[in-house]
């Protein structure tokens, strides 16, 4: 049995709390942090709290933002036109560091905390499509089904992200929905 590390003992278990992060990971980080490289850990943790004191939800898309609304809803530039409907926050960095949507964003979270009046007035201002890029599965579908129901009242087109086989893996490897949707999906070359 060894000596008293309860400090390091919590820094690993803190650290097992992040995604992905198993007892291994976290008592690399923890031993880089403290032992390794001092300063980085001061680094990390500082940045931490600046974050935690600084980040909140968007007003309006419920995006990550510093003010009240973020950059990509104070954006006038952007396709108003175009809302794409995500999951979580983190779904429109990914959008937004690749460049790959132009129009407005609005952050699902969960169906039990919808607000639903936000997602109607951002539908009010102005918007032809709803993108719905959603994880694939059975109870996203029946959300976004919820969804245009609820919306019926506005002249809107619907589309959803592309779902099938990703490139440069083998069908063997493919789950059942991902090669059903991709066969039912399938286009003409």
């Amino acid at each position: 049995m060894r000596g008293s590390l309860d400090k390091f003992d919590k820094l690993v278990e803190a650290l097992q709390q992040l995604p992905t992060i198993g007892k291994k990971s976290a008592t690399r980080l923890a031993y880089h942090m403290v032992i390794k490289d001092s300063f980085a850990g001061m680094k990390i943790s500082h940045a931490i709290e600046e974050a935690l004191g600084s980040l909140k939800q968007c007003s309006s898309c419920g995006g990550m933002s510093e003010d009240d609304l973020c950059f990509i809803c104070c954006d006038d530039s952007r396709d108003e036109t175009l809302l794409c409907i995500v999951e979580n926050a983190k779904d429109i960095l990914l959008l937004e560091e690749n460049g790959l949507f132009d129009g407005r964003y609005f952050v699902l979270d969960s169906l039990e905390e919808l607000n639903f009046s936000g997602l109607e007035k951002l539908v009010g201002s102005g918007v032809k499509e709803i993108v719905f890029a959603l994880t694939p599965s059975i109870a996203n579908d029946a959300v976004m089904l919820y969804i245009e129901d609820k919306l019926s009242n506005f002249n809107i087109n619907y589309s959803k992200i592309a779902q099938g086989v990703p490139t440069g893996v083998s069908l063997e490897n493919i789950d059942l929905l991902s090669l059903t949707r991709a066969l039912a999906d399938r286009v003409r070359v």
